[in-house]
């Protein structure tokens, strides 16, 4: 191990829809805002105050597009991945630098979108919980490693 890590974890909300970008190659990734929230009391004046912090999260490929079918704004999710910053030459010729999670794992807990046919619940469980380890697909969903 060479002593670094950069993981994260995060339980939020969505802050609108995924967006979609698709590139030439059949490649794609889906953004989202995801907020989180600090609720805490002020010891002064009793007070409760709710705390937001914005998330700009990033998903690719498989997981952008099952992201944007099942996921809206408001929705629940868990997400894994990692920390990414970037910068950029705006139009007008300033640099522009962004953070991102790159998420790498993700569960839905609450989802409002419904789909127009409906799916078997084994099929929604996969999208729900969602490792994108290619490996696994063989495997049986009740199969157990040990």
């Amino acid at each position: 191990m060479n002593g670094t890590l950069n993981k994260v974890m995060l339980i939020g909300h969505l802050g609108d829809d995924v967006k979609m970008h698709y590139f030439d190659g059949g490649n794609c990734i889906g953004r989202f805002q995801l907020a989180t929230n600090e609720v805490y009391i002020n010891k002064t004046t009793n007070e409760k105050i709710t705390s937001t912090e914005w998330h700009n999260l990033v998903v690719r490929n498989k997981a952008a597009e099952i992201c944007e079918k099942y996921l809206s704004k408001g929705d629940k999710i868990y997400v894994e991945g990692r920390i990414k910053s970037r910068q950029w030459q705006a139009e007008d010729g300033t640099t522009k630098y962004t953070t991102e999670i790159q998420v790498t794992e993700f569960t839905f807990l609450t989802t409002k979108k419904e789909t127009g046919n409906h799916k078997p619940h084994q099929d929604q469980e996969s999208a729900k919980n969602t490792n994108f380890d290619a490996s696994n697909e063989s495997l049986p969903i009740n199969d157990l490693p040990f």
